[in-house]
């Protein structure tokens, strides 16, 4: 008779992992939408892997580069024309972290004649 108390015990023993694993299974979610970076249009730079030049580049050309915003397009743009494009570091215009980050993607040409 003793045995026959533990039965419902020893069952719960035994199927109650296996409905808690039922029941604990995680549910499948959506999986979390990717931020993308501003698309570059072909509008925005034509030649993506052309410099840009600072001395011609629209404000939105040059806010695709990476740490120029609105204000530092501006500021680009009204300090024009440059003949080095370091001038921008030397002229006050970005400083020297953000052209670092840039100096690879941009150019200034010289106004032909």
């Amino acid at each position: 008779m003793k045995m026959f108390r533990f039965l419902p015990v020893l069952a719960l023993a035994i199927a109650g992992p296996l409905l808690t694993a039922q029941s604990a299974a995680p549910a499948k979610t959506a999986a979390p939408a990717k931020t993308a970076a501003k698309p570059v249009t072909a509008a925005a730079n034509p030649h993506k892997n052309d410099p840009l030049d600072i001395n011609t580049a629209s404000p939105d050309q040059l806010m695709q580069l990476p740490g120029v915003g609105e204000a530092y397009s501006k500021r680009i743009i009204d300090g024009r024309p440059y003949t080095a494009k370091n001038q921008l570091v030397t002229r006050g215009i970005v400083p020297k972290a953000t052209y670092d980050g840039i100096s690879a993607q941009i150019i200034a040409k010289r106004a032909s004649k």
